[in-house]
């Protein structure tokens, strides 16, 4: 099924689109959160840093290709929003080819560069056989994660984010059922948790992939739509390129982060393995909001609906924030019970510094709310590098003050330093939007 977000109740229509999506990744955070309990229960408090320290830098890798298939997903949602199925169909040959590409360069190059990568993250001499171990497996799930994020910013750049929900639920219950049999029952170790990842990852894209050259036909490219088309290549780079930097630059920051998490030892590691879980469950539904709104705001780009842009402006802001006040103060407030669903309740210090993590970055969400609205916006409407400054103004400034204050007041300084990043790149957006605003969705 396929939603016209260019008609009807802005505010339902947003909602109904995005209630797939925030599902989908509830139970991705699900999933992530049954991998990160088994593993710190029953593997321990080395196996929760290893793994937590290789999540950072598989997010890291998959946002390569998820901001690749983003871009190209705008793309996709402007040609839906003119009706032009024809471009569409080449544009979706144009950005598979160049994606698909460039995941193979990836694959070959962080198995040649493990050994390196894992230098620069500081990895700790306790942690790294099993870091190691557990990323030997995971990259082997990377061809999964392209055919996942293609598959899924195509159906949802044409209106579609049930199916995507559908493939991502069921990945979720395959990855926890089969941890517990490769953890538990096998006691294969980290390697049964990155195991477990890998072949629910492949199922799942198979699937999606199976599924939409099944059932939308009218989308997937035939014999007639093999052609070169250079005006289509060049705005597919320009949008799936800019979006993968900006992806890439955001976790690229993170990973300098945990590198510098690093360096504090196995218990802040634990603590910000644990804590971030609950961090990205918090703001992952505005995260997907922002994702949403960006396919609205592009289908009615490509339609020309410039007064219906500038109102769900207006509401998603409202939305966004009211959403994020009321998950900062569940997030203030409880804390150390959140903690101690992944942490037993006599490691205190990992509890300490997850819960003073937790205080300071929960009450400012509205920040980082805001900044997926700006992100979705600009990708929308063809201004991707807009996204990027953005980005590089947010991670920049985590980066710069976390490396400053931490020689100064400790692991603390990291946690500061996110917020504020969040803050200076939303007032940069916001003035840019307000100077621009009168030419910025004119297509």
């Amino acid at each position: 099924m396929y939603r016209d977000l260019t008609k009807g109740n802005i505010t339902k229509t947003i909602i109904i689109f995005v209630l797939p999506m925030m599902a989908g990744n509830l139970l991705q955070q699900f999933y992530n959160i049954a991998d990160t309990l088994i593993v710190g229960r029953f593997l321990g408090r080395d196996a929760l840093a290893a793994v937590g320290s290789a999540y950072t830098l598989m997010t890291f890798l998959t946002s390569v290709l998820l901001g690749l298939s983003m871009g190209a997903g705008a793309s996709f949602s402007i040609y839906c929003g003119k009706g032009d199925l024809k471009r569409l169909r080449v544009a979706v040959l144009h950005a598979f080819g160049l994606i698909f590409a460039i995941t193979i360069v990836l694959n070959v190059t962080v198995y040649l560069c493990i050994d390196p990568i894992m230098g620069f993250l500081n990895v700790p001499v306790e942690v790294y056989a099993l870091m190691r171990e557990y990323l030997w497996i995971i990259f082997v799930g990377t061809g999964a994660i392209f055919l996942c994020n293609f598959f899924s910013c195509l159906l949802r750049g044409m209106g579609n984010s049930a199916v995507p929900l559908i493939f991502l639920g069921v990945s979720a219950v395959l990855n926890i059922v089969l941890d517990l049999l490769f953890v538990l029952a096998f006691h294969w170790g980290v390697g049964g948790a990155a195991a477990a990842t890998v072949i629910a990852q492949y199922v799942s894209g198979i699937g999606i992939a199976v599924y939409t050259f099944w059932r939308c036909r009218e989308v997937c490219p035939g014999r007639f739509d093999l052609e070169w088309n250079k005006g289509i290549l060049g705005e597919i780079c320009s949008l799936s390129i800019l979006t993968c930097v900006q992806q890439s630059v955001m976790n690229f920051g993170i990973l300098m982060v945990q590198g510098l998490v690093n360096s504090f030892g196995p218990v802040i590691m634990a603590a910000f393995a644990a804590a971030v879980k609950i961090d990205s469950f918090a703001y992952m539904p505005v995260q997907d909001f922002g994702n949403a709104f960006s396919t609205f705001v592009a289908q009615n780009y490509g339609a020309g609906k410039e007064e219906r842009i500038r109102t769900g402006i207006k509401k998603s802001v409202r939305i966004t924030i009211l959403f994020c006040v009321l998950v900062s103060t569940v997030v203030v407030v409880f804390a150390r019970p959140l903690m101690l669903i992944f942490v037993q309740p006599h490691e205190t210090e990992i509890l300490a510094a997850g819960v003073r993590y937790l205080r300071v970055v929960g009450i400012f969400y509205s920040g980082i709310g805001c900044l997926f609205l700006l992100y979705g916006l600009y990708r929308a409407v063809k201004r991707p590098g807009m996204s990027v400054v953005l980005t590089v103004i947010s991670l920049g400034t985590r980066v710069a003050l976390a490396y400053l204050l931490s020689n100064y007041i400790g692991v603390i300084g990291i946690w500061v330093s996110i917020p504020v990043g969040w803050i200076l790149a939303d007032l940069t957006g916001l003035l840019y939007y307000w100077r621009r605003k009168s030419t910025l969705i004119k297509i």
